[in-house]
């Protein structure tokens, strides 16, 4: 099994010590961001980290963004640890993957983390907001309209992006 692994992983991918994303901008900035766009229009799921004061926690959660990934939208029931976890440090962590637990992913699979800061769903946004995030998932909306629901944004700060495995860029929004 280590050989296979082994083997999956293309030599140009070995670790270099010093390197660093690369932070992108301009033309490279917006193509990945159309990239991005497509690749979470593809994908239902999501691991939100969050932080509790003593330990990080993650979980499950449906999301959907807007069309220029400024914010990340997502439910969640009030009475959860989660729930208590964005109340208390609303900076959170997002990890929106393809890979399908095969040997491949190290070669194919794609990783995107979104790093910001939760923020409650103003009036004025709602009805905007809920259109996105039930084109998506239109299964949810009575989860979504339920009083002990907490429907919330991510303001997202930046994306570390992580294809073939080591090839890390960022893109700030």
């Amino acid at each position: 099994m280590k050989d296979e692994i082994a083997s999956a992983i293309p030599q140009e991918l070995k670790e270099k010590e010093g390197e660093t994303p690369v932070e992108k901008t301009g033309l490279e900035k917006k193509e990945l961001l159309e990239q991005l766009r497509a690749f979470f229009e593809s994908q239902l799921l999501a691991v939100l980290a969050t932080q509790n004061g003593t330990a990080p926690y993650v979980s499950l959660v449906a999301f959907a963004s807007d069309e220029k990934l400024k914010y990340i939208l997502f439910s969640t029931t009030k009475a959860t640890r989660k729930y208590l976890n964005l109340l208390a440090n609303p900076s959170v962590s997002m990890l929106i993957d393809n890979r399908k637990n095969a040997i491949e992913d190290l070669r194919d699979a794609m990783a995107v983390t979104a790093l910001g800061k939760v923020e409650p769903i103003e009036d004025f946004e709602r009805s905007i907001m809920e259109k996105i995030y039930l084109m998506k998932h239109p299964q949810l909306v009575d989860f979504l309209h339920s009083p002990t629901t907490a429907f919330l944004k991510i303001r997202v700060e930046k994306y570390i992006v992580v294809t073939r495995f080591q090839h890390v860029v960022e893109v700030s929004v």
